[in-house]
């Protein structure tokens, strides 16, 4: 019997018993659909980090108090943390060989920049920087020029705007020269960062950037600062973290033995622990999914032996004009294993449609997982063939003679 022919004597099983095979299927389907669905949003998590991260660059790595993911447990641990400060920067930029540009900056968020009538929402960032702040982020300026030595020596009032600000105070001409006022006090507008997009549904062009002596003077001295770094090459990136973080010990008095009181990141470093939080997730998504499929495929071989016994006459006709024993046992394999992908196909396609859903209505991100997609449709078949070989197997050694006589 030819595959073409057992596929569609399958498919015509499965069109006279829709809703038997609907339901035989509906724990496959659920199944794959869990994984899929599952695996499409933490891959597009997994890709909007490295495109932001590629902002950092490859040779530029963080300095904060508190790591970028932690528990809730370890959250007051942190907090008690001694802050990071101009001590910490000036004393990298001291001491550090492999350093070329270094960062210390200071955000604040839920700021409004207002120009004549017009406002800007209140979920925009203000930044205070110095010169390194920009090539550090991964900002370019698009027009005028950026903060100098100059302006934040002298505590200079004068700002650089995202894109976001620009089309919510000036829609209609050059923000360059013009004024805008930040929580009371008045910032010239010197220059304009070229647009970064969003991460996470949330835009990276919602900013205003003043000279850090500037931001210190109004937000205060007593916060803590990050500090990005950047290495002279990608290839000095591990050796120039070495250098800062003996650096910081040294400044932080940590004493030897003792962890570090303050956390180091970089692009890198983030994915790794993004991975490493996802692995265990991933496995356990894996794991109930194997058992779910486990019992699918019970169904299925349950169904298939059901299929048998109502179709035990035709399996005699056909042995009578001379179908072979492993032409039976081959037409009921591919059925079985026909019935098993149809389900992951559709968990697949529904699995999809509910990822690119949650990514639509909602700022988690999500990616087609061609990788999963595959793997799942390749259990799904295996899972078809090891249950369908015990209804094949008893089809196949029928004897035509009562197969014939079966009622």
């Amino acid at each position: 019997m030819q595959v073409r022919e057992s596929f569609v004597i399958a498919l015509d099983v499965i069109r006279t018993h829709k809703m038997r095979s609907f339901l035989t299927l509906l724990g496959i389907i659920i199944g794959v659909m869990a994984i899929i669905g599952m695996q499409s949003l933490i891959e597009g998590f997994q890709k909007s980090i490295q495109k932001d991260m590629e902002q950092l660059g490859a040779n530029v790595f963080q300095v904060q108090k508190e790591p970028v993911i932690m528990g809730h447990r370890d959250r007051d641990q942190y907090r008690n943390r001694k802050d990071i400060t101009m001590l910490e920067a000036n004393a990298i930029e001291q001491h550090c060989s492999t350093v070329s540009r270094v960062g210390p900056e200071d955000w604040q968020f839920g700021i409004v920049a207002k120009y004549k009538n017009r406002k800007t929402s209140p979920a925009t960032w203000l930044a205070g920087g110095v010169p390194a702040f920009f090539p550090n982020n991964g900002y370019y300026i698009g027009e005028g020029r950026p903060i100098t030595e100059i302006d934040v020596e002298h505590n200079r009032h004068v700002a650089v705007i995202g894109m976001d600000v620009v089309d919510e105070l000036f829609p209609f001409q050059n923000p360059l020269g013009e004024p805008i006022i930040v929580d009371g006090h008045r910032y010239e507008v010197i220059g304009v960062i070229e647009e970064q997009g969003s991460s996470f549904g949330q835009s990276e062009d919602n900013r205003v950037v003043i000279p850090l002596s500037t931001f210190q003077k109004y937000y205060g001295k007593n916060r803590s600062l990050n500090i990005t770094v950047q290495s002279d090459t990608p290839e000095l990136l591990e050796t120039a973290k070495e250098q800062v973080i003996g650096v910081l010990r040294a400044v932080r008095k940590v004493p030897p033995g003792e962890p570090n009181d303050f956390a180091i990141w970089s692009s890198e470093s983030l994915i790794e622990s993004f991975n490493n939080m996802t692995r265990a997730v991933r496995i356990g998504a894996i794991v109930i999914v194997s058992f779910g499929l486990l019992v699918a495929g019970i169904g299925i071989m349950n169904i298939m032996l059901v299929s048998i016994r109502e179709r035990t006459r035709e399996i005699g006709i056909r042995m009578a004009i001379g179908a072979k024993r492993r032409d039976i046992l081959f037409q009921f394999l591919v059925e079985a294993i026909f019935l098993s992908e149809v389900g992951g196909i559709i968990g697949i396609l529904v699995g999809i449609g509910i990822a690119q859903f949650v990514a639509l209505v909602s700022p988690v991100p999500a990616a087609i997982p061609v990788g999963a997609i595959i793997l799942g449709f390749c259990f799904c078949s295996v899972v078809g063939l090891i249950f369908g070989v015990y209804p094949a197997a008893k089809a196949s050694k029928l004897d035509p003679i009562t197969a014939l006589r079966y009622e």
